[in-house]
């Protein structure tokens, strides 16, 4: 089966599958033996985009942070694939000891910790996991150039950043000729649209930014893995899903089960598939802790959704975020 098609990443110059692999659960749901496995398999059908941060997973009892990034640098090393991924890394979350923002110091400190993790002379997509309104956007900005020239860094991108925020930051870039946030990654899914859908969108729209979204399965519940509180222990994320679970939750479900339904697919590669469909974004982001579940990542890449079927799913979870 072809490999699905990849995505300009914004202006970047990447070329991205349409859907991220996230790296998140790396060391912590999921074990080494077990993230290399699934590591081969993302690229073996064709898939290239994998995201993680330094912070992955920091908020596991024990762990200090960079567990995701370890993992993925022995898996480098180990496979000899790093010429068929493009990866992705995030810096500026709480590592301890006063380690954090987007202070040029700080980067230049954190660039090469996550270097040293990866065991990569350069990350493609490094991105400011949070907005930090104590270092001047120019100061984050001139960090990120000097690592773009020193070639550690490919391109840049910005996660959890507002409109606002996100459009000075772009001003900044063309002011003093300085490279430019080329993506965001916000939070967005089916459950909750309300963050991302008005001027955050228009911003990436205008600016022709990448879009990466986390949380693309709102913490899997648009799988429907959740339809009860009975479910939520299913899954060390189950707790994240209860929130859903409510009326306009279940009625966004339904929506995606009847879709499912007659394409053959699950409801979380629908829930992906629209997603995939709005012209804003680029590649969602999704995790798997087996070769099973990403299997399921790897055909919602290739599924395609009839107007009418978008049309449906766009009514009903509208509603759910009214």
């Amino acid at each position: 089966m072809n490999a699905p098609a990849l995505r300009e990443l914004g202006r970047s110059g990447l070329r991205v599958s349409p859907i991220c692999l996230g790296g998140n659960v790396f060391g912590w749901t999921v074990d080494e033996a077990m993230s290399f496995r699934l590591l081969d398999a993302w690229v073996d059908a064709g898939m290239n985009f994998v995201d993680t941060a330094d912070v992955y997973s920091r908020w596991v009892p024990g762990h200090s942070g960079g567990e995701s990034e370890t993992i993925i640098g022995k898996w480098l090393r180990q496979s000899g694939k790093r010429d068929r991924i493009v990866l992705a890394t995030k810096v500026g979350k709480p590592m301890g000891d006063g380690k954090s923002g987007l202070s040029k110091a700080y980067i230049r400190s954190a660039v090469e910790a996550s270097l040293r993790r990866l065991q990569t002379d350069v990350i493609d997509l490094y991105q400011s996991h949070d907005d930090d309104a104590k270092t001047p956007l120019e100061d984050t900005l001139g960090a990120f150039a000097e690592l773009i020239a020193e070639g550690k860094v490919r391109a840049i991108g910005a996660s959890n950043y507002g409109a606002g925020r996100l459009s000075e930051a772009l001003d900044v870039s063309k002011a003093h000729g300085l490279p430019r946030y080329e993506s965001l990654q916000p939070l967005y899914n089916l459950v909750e649209r309300a963050a991302y859908e008005g001027a955050l969108e228009k911003v990436c729209v205008d600016h022709h930014l990448g879009v990466i979204n986390f949380y693309a399965l709102a913490s899997g519940f648009l799988t429907g893995k959740y339809r009860s509180s009975a479910d939520l222990g299913k899954s060390a994320r189950g707790g994240g899903a209860g929130k859903y679970l409510n009326a306009k939750g279940l009625a966004v479900l339904g929506a995606l089960d009847a879709v499912a339904e007659t394409l053959g697919a699950t409801p979380g590669q629908v829930a992906l598939a629209w997603q995939m469909a709005r012209p804003s974004i680029t590649a969602p982001i999704a995790s798997a802790t087996s070769v099973a579940q990403l299997d399921q990542l790897v055909a919602a890449a290739r599924l395609v959704l009839d107007t009418p079927s978008i049309a449906m799913i766009d009514r009903v979870s509208r509603d759910a975020v009214a």
